[in-house]
C-alpha cells in the first residue's frame, strides 16, 4: 500500500511523538528499594511485599518497589545509614538504631516499660510517639510511617536460669544498641553485640553462650537448633518502625504521602496480628523440639534494672517514661 505524501508526514509525526513519549513513560515509573534484616518467611517480609504491591496498584504503577530481605543490602546499621546516604529508600528496623540519632526513641527499649504488645501498640498511636516522629523528621528528614509489633524478647541458652543472680558472667549476644544491654549489665552478665546475620554461627561455635529475641525470631532463625533452653524473660516488648528516606518522602505529593502511610500502617497491623498469633503457638512447638522452657522470676530482673539502670542513667527522660506508662 502506497502512502500519500500527507499520510507519510502524519506517520512520521506520530512516530516521532511516540519516540518522545516512550522515554517519558519509562522515567515516570520510580523504582524503590525496601530493605530489612528478617527472613523471607517472616510477616515483616511478606507484609512488606504486600505493601509494595499495594502501593504499585494504588499509584497505577508509578512506584515499583522491590523488597530485599535477610540483610541482603546490609546489616541493620548499614540500612539505617543508607536512608540518609540514599542507598536504600524504605526500611523496617528497630527504633533503637534510630535512637542513635534521636535518643528519645530509646524510651521504648527501657526494660519492662511495656506491659504487653497491646501496650506497645497503644504507645505507637499516642501523642507522645507522634511528637517524637515529627521531631525525628525535622532532625533527619526521615519519615516514620508505621510501627509493627515484633514480640516479647526472651532468652535462649544451653544452661537454664531462673533469676537475675543466675546469669552473672553469662556471655549473651545482644543487638549493637545500648538499650539492649541494660538488663544483662544490671545482673552482671556479659552482653556482646554481634550482627543479626551472624548470631546462629556465634551460638553454634560457642562465641556466645546465649541470645535474646522474640519466639517468632527464634523459630525463623532456627536458634533452637543450637540452644537447649528458652527462658521466658520478656525483658523487652519490642517493635519495628517503617521509615521512608528523605529523598523519597520529599518527592511525594501530599496524596502520595497519605497513601504510603495508610498502606504501610495496614501492613504493620497485618504483621502484628500474625506475630501475636504465632507467639501463642510457639511454646508447645519448642517443647516438642526438645527444648526446656523456663518461667523465670521476672521480678528479680526488673528490680535489678530499676536499681542499677534507672531511666535517667540511660539518658532517657522520666517524663517520657511516665507518658508511656499512661498510654492506653
Amino acid at each position: 500500500m502506497q502512502l500519500s505524501s500527507i499520510g507519510k508526514r502524519l506517520f512520521l509525526f506520530a512516530a516521532a511523538i511516540g519516540a518522545t513519549l516512550l522515554p517519558l513513560a519509562s522515567h515516570a515509573q520510580q523504582k524503590l528499594k525496601w530493605a530489612h534484616v528478617y527472613e523471607s518467611s517472616e510477616p515483616y517480609h511478606t507484609e512488606s511485599v504486600w505493601a509494595a504491591e499495594e502501593i504499585k496498584k494504588r499509584s497505577k504503577g508509578k512506584f515499583d518497589i522491590q523488597v530485599f530481605p535477610a540483610s541482603s543490602l546490609g546489616k541493620e546499621t548499614d540500612l539505617n545509614q543508607g536512608l540518609t546516604l540514599g542507598s536504600v529508600d524504605i526500611i523496617i528496623s528497630g527504633p533503637s538504631f534510630a535512637a542513635r540519632t534521636y535518643p528519645r526513641f530509646g524510651i521504648a527499649y527501657y526494660p519492662f516499660i511495656f506491659r504487653d504488645g497491646d501496650h506497645l501498640l497503644a504507645y505507637s498511636k499516642s501523642s507522645l510517639f507522634q511528637e517524637m516522629v515529627n521531631e525525628f523528621r525535622q532532625k533527619t528528614g526521615i519519615q516514620v510511617t508505621a510501627y509493627t509489633y515484633y514480640g516479647a524478647r526472651h532468652t535462649t541458652a544451653n544452661k537454664t536460669f531462673n533469676q537475675c543472680a543466675d546469669i552473672k558472667g553469662l556471655k549473651i549476644r545482644v543487638p549493637d544498641a545500648p538499650a539492649y544491654t541494660a538488663t544483662w549489665q544490671a545482673c552482671g552478665a556479659n552482653p556482646t553485640p554481634i550482627a543479626f546475620a551472624e548470631v546462629y554461627l556465634a551460638l553454634q561455635n560457642g562465641t556466645v553462650d546465649a541470645q535474646e529475641n522474640p519466639l517468632t525470631t527464634i523459630e525463623a532463625k532456627k536458634f533452637f537448633e543450637v540452644q537447649k533452653s528458652i527462658m521466658l524473660t520478656g525483658h523487652i516488648v519490642d517493635g519495628l518502625i517503617t521509615m521512608v528516606a528523605p529523598h523519597v518522602w520529599n518527592s511525594l505529593s501530599p496524596a502520595e504521602q497519605k497513601m504510603f502511610g495508610e498502606v504501610m500502617q495496614e501492613a504493620a497491623a497485618r504483621a502484628s496480628a500474625k506475630i501475636k498469633k504465632r507467639e501463642a503457638e510457639l511454646i508447645d512447638f519448642f517443647k516438642k523440639k526438645g527444648l526446656t522452657v523456663v518461667e523465670v522470676n521476672r521480678k528479680s530482673f526488673q528490680d535489678a534494672v530499676l536499681k542499677n539502670k534507672p531511666v535517667e542513667s540511660m539518658n532517657l527522660q522520666r517524663a517520657d517514661y511516665d507518658r508511656v506508662q499512661a498510654a492506653k
